[in-house]
């Protein structure tokens, strides 16, 4: 027993040896960093271009290999970052850039300031190259074409939306080359399903973008808001008079009954504002069927408050008078 704890304390001496000597090894590698990092340096760096503020009636085209090698000079520290991600540099369509017929060109003593003042002060700018960069460009088609809302809404009973819902933005701009651009005549949002509402409707939905496999399609929006009021809602009734048109001056007849009901459905704060007056119902005698001997009324007038107008009764009965 006593050799055994004998053994374990010897080896614990030596780990704590070994760990001690690892942490001066580590110790010196982190000083010795520091000093590295804090010297200054001039470095190469290749940087990816991210094409800004390109004019809607232009598209220009992708090039993946296009990119700015700028020589920087500033502490190691500063210039680290570089080297753990993709750096990009703003290229500024709007400024500081000339355009021919088929290309945009950007040169660096045009651009030199937009692209100096996308870098710290204590990083300085040597060279960079390539001197002048083209960047090929198409013409652009702008097209607006609307929404059409999925949508599929149950509404709790004695409820109902007191409006038609309303998609906002109701139209999205779509920017691209012409051939695709003509295909689009609107956007369709994802299906939405709502069961047992009673309550005011608002909320977003994103929209089913067409495929822009190239990415030279561009939308000036991804999704929108619906909106709806929602109320309760009553059943009325009310008796309306028909009137009969389009008589042959040559014929007189006579019609019952000369008032029919009209149910509808109506919000409890529009009930009280509706009147017979609002609505007409007309028999048309030119569109009386063959061997029949009725007419067929038709609600032709009905205020925007109500909601499942349904007649009493489909035929009108009618007899000529000699």
């Amino acid at each position: 027993m006593i050799k055994y704890l004998k053994s374990k304390l010897l080896a614990s001496f030596k780990n704590k040896k070994i760990n001690v000597f690892f942490l001066f090894v580590l110790l010196s590698f982190i000083v010795l960093l520091f000093i590295k990092l804090s010297n200054t340096y001039t470095n190469t760096i290749a940087f990816k271009i991210n094409k800004i503020h390109i004019p809607e009636s232009h598209l220009v085209l992708n090039d993946k290999s296009d990119k700015l090698h700028i020589t920087l000079r500033s502490h190691g520290f500063n210039l680290l970052k570089y080297y753990f991600n993709n750096p990009e540099i703003n290229i500024d369509f709007s400024e500081n850039i000339s355009k021919t017929e088929d290309y945009y060109v950007w040169n660096k003593h045009q651009g030199y300031s937009g692209i100096n003042l996308q870098f710290p002060k204590n990083e300085e700018i040597v060279s960079i190259t390539p001197d002048t960069l083209k960047f090929r460009y198409d013409i652009n088609a702008v097209k607006q074409v609307p929404i059409k809302l999925l949508s599929k809404i149950e509404y709790t009973q004695g409820f109902d939306l007191l409006d038609s819902l309303r998609v906002v933005p109701d139209s999205i701009k779509i920017i691209g080359p012409e051939v695709l651009v003509s295909k689009i005549s609107y956007v369709e949002t994802d299906s939405i399903k709502l069961k047992d509402i009673k309550a005011n409707i608002n909320m977003p939905i994103p929209l089913k973008l067409p495929e822009n496999i190239d990415g030279n399609l561009k939308f000036s929006d991804s999704k929108v808001t619906v909106y709806g009021e929602v109320n309760k809602f009553t059943e009325g009734h009310l008796k309306i008079p028909v009137s009969v048109i389009n008589i042959p001056e040559n014929l007189t007849i006579k019609y019952f009954p000369k008032k029919v009901y009209v149910t509808y459905y109506t919000s409890l704060s529009n009930y009280n504002k509706i009147k017979a007056t609002d609505f007409e119902i007309i028999c048309d005698y030119n569109k009386i069927e063959v061997g029949t001997e009725y007419l067929i009324p038709k609600i032709v007038k009905e205020p925007n408050m109500v909601k499942h107008v349904k007649l009493s009764q489909e035929h009108i009965e009618f007899i000529i008078i000699e």
